[in-house]
């Protein structure tokens, strides 16, 4: 069942992946890929709170939970577009882009997983849930 669960939800990520990509395609900001920046910001923040978020709720069945992290966000976010990318742009003597590219990816996605995680942690305390830090 749980393979069942983890191929639905990623069909959903990556179709949804693939309207991003659409809306935002590289070509119309100088080449950069914002499409990916933009589907792997919104993951690495929606990964940390709803892992931090979803355990400290007990009603929340482990099939859903992995589901959605394993399946809809690892299907939605893209490490290997992102490296494919910057080795796009580095072949194509864009330096500059590409280390532009890998710094706001690398410092935005931590950034937002650190983000995530404390909205998370803030709401669980709000609601009476312990949590290690706050």
């Amino acid at each position: 069942m749980i393979y069942w669960v983890i191929g639905l939800a990623g069909v959903i990520g990556a179709l949804l992946r693939y309207c991003v990509s659409i809306f935002f395609p590289s070509g119309e900001l100088y080449g950069f890929p914002l499409g990916t920046l933009i589907v792997n910001f919104i993951g690495c923040f929606v990964l940390s709170w709803f892992t931090v978020w979803s355990m400290a709720r007990r009603n929340i069945p482990s099939l859903f939970r992995t589901g959605f992290t394993t399946g809809f966000i690892g299907a939605f976010t893209t490490f290997s577009t992102f490296s494919v990318e910057v080795v796009h742009m580095l072949h194509s003597g864009l330096w500059i882009m590409a280390l532009v590219y890998v710094l706001l990816s690398l410092w935005g996605g931590l950034f937002l997983t650190w983000i995530g995680y404390k909205m998370a942690m803030k709401q669980g305390n709000k609601q009476g849930l312990e949590g290690e830090h706050s």
